[in-house]
């Protein structure tokens, strides 16, 4: 194909720039201090803008906050788990999702802003007044099914006897652990390490760094 050819990325408009902006603000900021003490007059200050800007693009705090996890997850799902966005997508092979799910933690461990965000919120969001809690709630019942699918078919090509949806379970609580543990050292924790060792105890064949 020529250059010619070449679909040339689309520049972002002035308004999705701004958009843009106040959700890394939000982000930061809700990391920082919670999604509680955070006013969308914080956030508007943070990345310059007026009170009155941010109303614009966003009609409150709680829809720039679900804008704010949803943006992430969206990522990550569309690499891990792209059938949960588009049932027509075809799903790469597990062995495959399993290196991609690592690289995500390995990635957790160079952005500790967005490490900090969801272990700040998602212990907020356990109050069911809270505006994240619904979010949350889905959140894990769909890790908890798409990785309990990914496992089994790992446990049938590897002929491991175990649970899968018992290991999903308890590979979920023991990612949130150790971001918890490595949030407050980060030195003294691999949060890689630690997943590829747990996967390894169960039976499963995970892919040292490369």
């Amino acid at each position: 194909m020529t250059e010619t050819e070449t679909e040339a990325p689309r520049r972002l408009s002035k308004g999705e720039r701004t958009r843009a902006r106040i959700l890394e603000s939000a982000a930061e900021l809700f990391a920082r201090s919670g999604f509680l003490a955070v006013s969308l007059r914080d956030i508007a200050a943070h990345a310059g803008l007026t009170h009155a800007g941010v109303l614009h693009h966003f009609p409150g705090k709680e829809a720039l906050l679900l804008d704010v996890l949803s943006r992430r997850d969206e990522l990550d799902a569309r690499r891990l788990f792209p059938a949960v966005l588009d049932p027509g997508e075809p799903e790469p092979e597990p062995a495959e999702r399993l290196r991609l799910l690592l690289d995500v933690v390995d990635r957790n461990a160079r952005t500790p802003g967005l490490v900090a965000l969801y272990a700040k919120l998602s212990a907020e969001a356990s109050d069911p007044d809270h505006p994240a809690h619904g979010y949350f709630v889905r959140r894990y019942q769909v890790l908890r099914r798409e990785l309990t699918g990914l496992l089994a078919e790992l446990f049938a090509a590897g002929g491991v006897r175990e649970d899968p949806a018992a290991v999903a379970q308890q590979l979920l609580a023991l990612m949130d652990g150790l971001q918890t543990q490595w949030l407050l050292d980060p030195d003294a924790v691999d949060m890689a390490e630690q997943v590829r060792a747990f996967l390894r105890h169960c039976g499963v064949a995970a892919e040292e760094r490369g």
